[in-house]
């Protein structure tokens, strides 16, 4: 067996060292893999690890930057024009079983051309996958290569695709301002943003149950004795959280029966605002709309400073300094006691 041997095919050179282990092409090392198994098993992996918007991304720019390599090599040998280049570009790649490319609309001055993919590695991969649309490894890696020919970032658009039912696949080549760099940065932002997104919905629904949590929990409405219910007022009171507190109790003092409606102040918050007297000199107003009297207990010196300045008609709230005091005056003012 000859462990050495070349051949020349459209004139390019093949060659294999079998004692090595190496494949050579055109003077330099290469590899063979089969398409539709070894080739398509490596695109499936990559789609499978990062999402078909991402792996779509990484063949464009390995395309590309492979393409780039090819591009500067042809782009080196000075005494070759760049239709001349093209012509080889498409017979090495025809020779090394890329598919074949017709290049047509050639136009040097604006740097744009049309090119025509048949067959190619990437088409035969698609087919493999069971996919309805064309890859972008090819179209950016033959980007690539004319960005080394025109020595101007090349980029391109593909106007159909050959598994979409056309007989080849059809690429458009023009100078652009699109850069992979660019494209890697819009997709890191395009993720983050939708991070970002999705966090704040996750946030704002823990908000939601949080405070629907802190409204079944916080100044509840406690019936004690017939006709006399409690209501402790519990931390910080703002606009929204006030409105909903006398909607809530209002809607319940009926149903309860209620004479007598028992503010409890001894957990509110120590910071007493206008708000916070404003809600109760409301809550004790529209309670007495629907006939049940309000008596206020557990009022500390700063909050009977601030209600006191706050309210002109201190003398309509009856005051207790504890709870049990309330309830007893309450009981009186209907005729009980408790035995």
């Amino acid at each position: 067996m000859n462990e050495r041997s070349s051949i020349n095919i459209g004139g390019l050179e093949f060659g294999w060292d079998i004692e090595k282990g190496q494949f050579i092409f055109e003077g330099e090392e290469s590899v063979l893999f089969w398409i539709s198994s070894a080739m398509k098993e490596f695109f499936d992996t990559i789609e499978e690890i990062s999402g078909e918007e991402a792996s779509n991304l990484v063949f464009e720019t390995t395309g590309f930057r492979q393409g780039l390599v090819v591009g500067k090599y042809f782009e080196t040998i000075k005494e070759v024009g760049i239709e001349e280049a093209v012509e080889l570009i498409t017979n090495t790649y025809a020779t090394a079983g890329w598919g074949r490319m017709t290049i047509k609309d050639l136009d040097l001055e604006k740097k744009t051309l049309v090119a025509d993919l048949k067959d190619s590695w990437e088409y035969k991969i698609n087919i493999a996958q069971g996919k309805a649309t064309g890859g972008h490894f090819l179209p950016a890696h033959y980007a690539g290569i004319f960005t080394g020919l025109f020595s101007q970032n090349m980029w391109y658009k593909v106007v159909h695709h050959q598994i979409e039912g056309h007989e080849t696949t059809v690429v458009e080549y023009f100078p652009s301002e699109i850069s992979i760099t660019r494209n890697i940065h819009e997709l890191s932002r395009k993720k983050e943003s939708t991070q970002i997104a999705q966090l704040n919905v996750l946030v704002d629904e823990k908000t939601k149950e949080l405070q629907m949590l802190v409204d079944t929990l916080s100044s509840p409405i406690i019936p004690v004795l017939d006709g006399i219910v409690v209501v402790p007022l519990i931390g910080k009171f703002d606009e929204m959280r006030t409105e909903k507190l006398i909607v809530k109790t209002l809607s319940s003092l009926p149903s309860h029966k209620a004479e007598y409606l028992l503010l409890d102040l001894t957990g509110l918050d120590r910071d007493i605002t206008p708000l916070t007297t404003n809600f109760i000199d409301k809550m004790v107003s529209a309670a007495s709309l629907i006939g049940t009297k309000t008596i206020l207990v557990g009022i500390s010196s700063e909050l009977a400073i601030s209600i006191s300045t706050a309210v002109e008609d201190f003398s309509k709230f009856n005051c207790f300094q504890t709870l049990q005091h309330g309830i007893y005056y309450a009981l009186g003012q209907s005729g009980r006691q408790i035995i």
